[in-house]
């Protein structure tokens, strides 16, 4: 009886553990790819001899970012912008549990659904955060057809899908209106600069005013735009893969499987961590080991 109590107690420290470490992380790729490569642009116009003042241009920053935002919203409805602005948060910022977490959590359940029972699992599931596991744990406690419960899971990540490819379009959009915009605002300086032709330093210097508008329209559709749109659906793509495991480790407690051919079935989900290699290691090791002493035998 009192080992039955110890191992139901055993199992919520782990859920508030996987809660604590499921903050926000930060992208350092993306930051660091950001900041590489306006490094590396700024840092060739200085050594070039140019000036941080030759590019910074309020004037040429308006029209290419309120001349794109505004071709998206004409081509794109306003639901769809707004979250398409949400999400671009998790550029920079990752909010996911990694994979090796999301597989310990999942067998944690199955484990207590082989010793208590399946039921046993309605007050986990109602203290979990993550939406799409706490669904599925709950149709499962609450007794749906393993088929129908594949089906539910499945079409809300064919929605969600469908949803997020809306949204990493509006990217792929801002990043093919951007260079365009920037052309047009060059054109726009040059106009300003014909009204100034018998001034010729006043021309020069308004020439190379204008092309700054082109510098912007180009440098925010290949440094941010597009390559937002990419980490975007990046993103959606580890998120497929752990809702993947959701449902695969979901259904094996359906159906009663031991954890342990559970945790055989989900590792082909998970990356290789430093524990998983060092097991392997030490299988390794036994093998080798035992294989002289065969030979002896």
């Amino acid at each position: 009886m009192a080992e039955a109590i110890k191992a139901d107690t055993a199992q919520p420290p782990k859920a508030g553990k996987a809660k604590a470490k499921a903050g926000a992380r930060v992208d350092i790729a993306s930051i660091g790819g950001l900041g590489l490569a306006f490094g590396g642009i700024l840092g060739g116009l200085l050594i070039e001899g140019g000036k941080l003042k030759d590019v910074a241009q309020f004037t040429a920053a308006m029209i290419v970012l309120g001349g794109t935002i505004g071709a998206v919203m004409i081509s794109t409805p306003l639901p769809v912008v707004i979250g398409a602005a949400k999400r671009f948060a998790g550029v920079f910022c990752d909010r996911h549990k990694p994979m090796n977490e999301v597989l310990e959590q999942v067998i944690g359940y199955a484990t207590k659904a082989r010793k208590n029972g399946l039921v046993s699992l309605e007050h986990e599931a109602e203290q979990i955060q993550d939406p799409f596991l706490k669904k599925a744990l709950n149709l499962a406690v609450d007794g749906t057809d393993l088929q129908e419960l594949r089906k539910m899971l499945e079409l809300e990540m064919e929605i969600e899908e469908q949803h997020l490819e809306a949204e990493a379009k509006v990217f792929e959009s801002a990043g093919g209106y951007a260079p365009t915009v920037g052309i047009i605002g060059a054109v726009l300086g040059l106009i300003q600069v014909m009204k100034n032709l018998a001034n010729i330093e006043e021309v020069g210097h308004g020439i190379a005013v204008a092309f700054v508008a082109t510098v912007y329209g180009v440098g925010a559709a290949n440094l941010l735009f597009l390559p937002a749109a990419s980490k975007i659906k990046a993103r959606f793509a580890e998120e497929t893969h752990r809702k993947e495991l959701i449902v695969e480790a979901v259904s094996g407690i359906v159906e009663g499987l031991n954890p342990k051919l559970i945790r055989m079935k989900l590792e082909a989900f998970a990356p290789p961590g430093p524990a998983k290699k060092a097991a392997a290691a030490k299988e390794n090791a036994g093998s080798a080991k035992a294989k002289p002493e065969a030979v002896k035998a």
